[in-house]
Order: C-alpha cells, then sequence, then structure tokens
C-alpha cells in the first residue's frame, strides 16, 4: 500500500540556507523531523528565488492537503518554528506535516513515517 519512494520537489534559494540552519539548530530536540527535512533539501532541485513556480509549496505558502489516510482535508499555512500557531492554522517546518510539504507541487503524494512510528500519506490539493 505504501510508495516510499519519494516525489521529485523544488526549493527556493532563499529557503534553503534558513531551512538548513534550523534542521541543524533543532536536530537534538527533534532529531527525526531534522533528519527528514535535512534530507529533503538535499534531494531538492534548487530554484532562482524569482522563479517562483505556481502550486509549488514554500515557505510562508497557503497549502490545502488531504491526508490520504483519514480522506480529511486541511489547510494550512507553512512557517518557520517562531510564527508556529496551530490554532490559526500555521504549522511550523519542524513539524513532520510542514517537513513533508515543503518543495512539493500540486497533485503531489508523499509518504512519511511519524516520530511515533506510523505512517502518512498526503496529497497536495491547492497552493496559493
Amino acid at each position: 500500500y505504501l510508495h516510499p519512494e519519494l516525489p521529485p520537489i523544488s526549493l527556493r534559494m532563499c529557503d534553503v540556507d534558513r531551512l538548513r540552519n534550523i534542521a541543524e539548530a533543532a536536530s537534538e530536540k527533534y532529531p527525526q523531523t531534522c533528519d527528514f527535512l535535512a534530507r529533503e533539501i538535499d534531494r531538492a532541485e534548487i530554484l532562482p528565488d524569482a522563479r517562483l513556480l505556481p502550486g509549488l509549496v514554500a515557505m510562508e505558502s497557503d497549502v490545502t492537503f488531504r491526508d490520504d489516510i483519514s480522506g480529511q482535508e486541511r489547510s494550512v499555512t507553512l512557517v518557520y518554528p517562531e510564527a508556529a500557531n496551530v490554532d490559526a492554522g500555521k504549522i511550523s517546518i519542524l513539524t513532520p506535516i510542514g517537513a513533508a510539504l515543503i518543495g512539493l507541487s500540486v497533485g503531489q503524494t508523499i509518504e512519511f513515517q511519524t516520530p511515533a512510528g506510523g505512517w502518512r500519506s498526503l496529497t497536495v490539493l491547492k497552493v496559493k
């Protein structure tokens, strides 16, 4: 059922250094998520800042995604940790969902293991 091969992703040049620094700085506190984020950064295609692709999940993007296991849809804004506010729908890049969504495009699905050991599958429906 699960396909652990990962979809191709893209990141903006301006996000990469900051994301890498955050992943390193928080690696003691959130080792699994930071490892996952670091791997995502390493495998991403890096785009010049001027070339923002429509439908690409970048920092500060408003993303609507579906949890493919529960079928539930959610809309969130992907933010840096200091701006995170779950009640306001602002999801930190240092959460498993945030790290999974960054760099995806509309229509892409990613499967990942949660810190608790379960599997999640998310599909990006809309980005603005």
